[in-house]
């Protein structure tokens, strides 16, 4: 919890390329909170060999999404543990309308709700050029631009309507994603800042 008494519980939104796992991890440090990312969480549970490891594993390598419930599952799993108790940043989930209601069961059972809602705004053709260079630099021949063009397609179809949830609740922070990384993270803070919430005190 802040020092105001208004808890960091976060979601950050944004196409691919779009630069939200970067300042996702920027905004929970400043912060105090920890990053709760369904890809990280996925990642290290195959790593470990796990039960739900092997489960998602098999699910990705069919080359499908992972489903709704046990995307649920690993997210309620993770909040329910003690460093997530006085405040959490969501990446990558909820990604559609039905995890929102998901998400919305689990906190109202907490008495708990978000505080702001992070929506990276990146043009189009700006997400599509970050993506090429990054596969570009990281040897991945399987970023083409059709796959490209179809992941932002989804985000489109399926996750961007969750913003409109959110607006009617009056908790979506509109940030500029264009610029350097530092001038992105200063606007997200100055905007939760204005929110009340307070960064955590340098050590």
């Amino acid at each position: 919890m802040t020092r105001t008494g208004i808890p960091a519980r976060l979601l950050i939104v944004g196409p691919q390329g779009s630069g939200k796992g970067t300042q996702g991890a920027r905004i929970a440090e400043i912060f105090g909170i920890p990053t709760v990312s369904t890809g990280d969480v996925f990642r290290a549970n195959i790593a470990q060999g796990t039960e739900l490891g092997r489960r998602v594993q098999a699910i990705i390598e069919a080359g499908n999404l992972v489903p709704d419930a046990l995307t649920g599952e690993v997210v309620r799993d993770r909040l329910a543990q003690p460093d997530a108790a006085a405040g959490f940043l969501l990446d990558g989930y909820p990604r559609n309308l039905s995890q929102v209601a998901d998400l919305d069961a689990f906190l109202d059972d907490r008495d708990e709700q978000l505080t702001a809602v992070i929506e990276l705004s990146v043009p189009r053709e700006e997400s599509i050029s970050r993506l090429e260079l990054r596969a570009a630099e990281q040897g991945r021949t399987d970023d083409t631009a059709e796959v490209i063009a179809n992941r932002l397609a989804i985000y489109e179809r399926e996750t961007a309507p969750i913003l409109d949830v959110y607006r009617e609740r009056g908790i979506v922070e509109e940030i500029d994603g264009v610029g350097t990384l530092d001038e992105i993270t200063d606007r997200i803070v100055d905007s939760l800042e204005a929110r009340g919430l307070v960064r955590r005190a340098a050590a």
